[in-house]
């Protein structure tokens, strides 16, 4: 296996441009050049440079810029991206899984993109005109501009973990060009239909591949990708002409709020929030109230069917409760969040951030307050969340006693919150208490974090390293007396800052008492000229 491994990033980078540079033509003899072994001497020069040397008729010079393709060249007569270069590429590649499924998923792409373009130019063959549907048209449905989305990407399959990714930016790249001419109004509503297809198309991908080999891959790899999906539908929902799709394509609206709540409801398991995407969108419908009425009494027919499942019947209550909020009635949509089978940190978030973009702090409160005891078992980066909603709000209450309860009740999990909060407020004596009781040493904290509370009160670190100097002779190491003479040398700094020499004889004196039959200490103290 080749020694030389690039980062993952610029990997993505050069996979990126053999899917926009390259012919298939290259792309397939360049990979039979790799796999024949006709690549050598490959190296990394100054960081951002692949020299490397391809055998074929005669041995030729290749050098890939991963900062500026276009800057990249070959020794050979062939103008613009070869074989030699492609054969280089898939030699890197081989560090991060197989070069083969690379190529066949490369190809799939090149021939979406191409199948495209000629749907755009009107040259596709004739006897395939009749086989194939016509470019999307903006007085057409939604869901026929699906038909065409899935059309396009038929067979379409998933062989490796950056095959997901390739996925994600083929599919907008093909399909968005498609609507460029179409009215403002439309246009992000064609947008968002092309993500709700990528969208789709991953939870399909993750569904299908649960019973691969490759399952682990697929689902880290669909896992990545649905975070960008839900960034990316987060950024274009403002978009949308709401009022405008309202009046005049009320057609089109209805089919895209049909779509997302057949699959926010059905409680299927899937890498995607599609109960965030439902709920944003519903939002921004606030003004339509016969639209919302309708949509409640639909939620209320399906919620009283029997022999719902409880992920189903989940996804319904969370539904339910979202036109709750909308209209103000916060209580009672807690009190349907609460009959839960799973009650989820992140289905609040939304309001939590809609208070915060509203400045509804007290309201904020009242949200947070309620999510406190799902929080001892959310995952790391949802108590981030919850927290840093806290502290905003906290900051604009007379007193932080709640939330300083809230944060001890969470520990130790709120400690790096808590104690960088506490630095925040100047509450230097509970931050040294902080780090006692979790025993965490001078040695791992920040240095201006030690200055800055060393600045206000010096005496206050003292028990900090007290605690810090006997744990390391606990361990009964030379390694660990070392590090316990460090510490005392910064003791001594601050009792003598502090002017109380004399106590810091006497405590030194009974340190060697008490440690008297410990030689390997007796003789790192005698080494740091603390005792004769």
């Amino acid at each position: 296996m080749l020694k030389l491994q690039i980062p993952k990033n610029r990997m993505n980078y050069l996979i990126e441009r053999m899917q926009h540079d390259f012919e298939l033509a290259e792309l397939t003899q360049g990979w039979e050049y790799y796999h024949k072994g006709r690549v050598a001497g490959i190296e990394l020069v100054h960081g951002v440079e692949i020299h490397a040397l391809v055998n074929g008729t005669r041995s030729y010079e290749v050098i890939l810029d991963m900062d500026r393709f276009e800057k990249s060249e070959c020794s050979c007569p062939y103008e613009g991206c070869c074989k030699h270069m492609a054969a280089v590429i898939f030699t890197l590649y081989a560090s991060f899984a197989r070069p083969e499924l690379l190529l066949a998923q490369l190809k799939q792409a090149i021939m979406v993109k191409n199948r495209q373009q000629l749907t755009r130019t009107g040259t596709a063959k004739p006897e395939k005109k009749q086989e194939r549907l016509e470019a999307p048209k903006a007085e057409q449905m939604p869901s026929v501009w699906h038909r065409f989305f899935d059309q396009q990407f038929y067979g379409y399959s998933l062989s490796q973990q950056h095959s997901i990714e390739l996925f994600y930016s083929t599919a907008q790249e093909s399909l968005l060009p498609l609507a460029d001419s179409w009215n403002e109004d439309l246009r992000p509503l064609f947008q968002l239909h092309v993500l709700l297809f990528v969208m789709r198309k991953i939870e399909q991908f993750y569904s299908d591949t649960k019973t691969s080999y490759m399952s682990y891959y697929i689902e880290t790899g669909c896992k990545a990708v649905a975070k960008q999906c839900m960034e990316q539908f987060s950024a274009l929902v403002p978009k949308l002409h709401m009022k405008e799709l309202a009046r005049r394509h009320t057609a089109a609206l209805d089919d895209t709020l049909a779509m997302l709540g057949e699959a926010a409801l059905s409680g299927k398991d899937s890498p995607l929030d599609w109960l965030l995407a439902y709920r944003s969108i519903w939002w921004r419908l606030a003004e339509f109230p016969e639209r919302i009425a309708k949509e409640k009494k639909r939620l209320q027919l399906l919620s009283s069917k029997t022999g719902l499942l409880p992920r189903r019947r989940d996804a319904l209550l969370v539904a339910q409760a979202h036109f709750d909020v909308i209209e103000g009635e916060d209580d009672r949509a807690r009190s349907l969040l609460e009959e839960l089978s799973k009650r989820e940190a992140r289905d609040t978030f939304l309001y939590l951030n809609r208070c915060y973009e509203d400045q509804q702090w007290d309201r904020m409160l009242t949200w947070l307050r309620w999510m406190l005891p799902a929080m001892q078992r959310a995952q790391q980066d949802e108590l981030r969340t919850f927290c840093t909603y806290w502290m905003e709000a906290v900051s604009r209450q007379p007193d932080d006693g709640e939330w300083v309860e809230v944060m001890i009740a969470l520990l130790p999990r709120t400690y790096y919150f808590y104690t960088a909060y506490l630095l925040k407020a100047n509450r230097f004596k509970a931050w040294v208490d902080l780090q006692l009781a979790n025993r965490v040493s001078p040695v791992n904290l920040y240095a201006m974090d030690l200055k800055t509370v060393e600045s206000h009160d010096p005496s206050l670190l003292l028990p900090l390293y007290h605690q810090a100097v006997e744990r390391c002779i606990e361990e009964k190491n030379r390694n660990a007396y070392k590090t316990a003479i460090k510490l005392l040398k910064k003791l001594h700094a601050y009792y003598k800052k502090l002017n109380r020499l004399n106590t810091w004889e006497e405590y030194v004196y009974r340190l060697a008492t008490r440690y008297s039959r410990l030689r390997a200490l007796q003789e790192e103290l005698r080494k740091g000229k603390w005792i004769p």
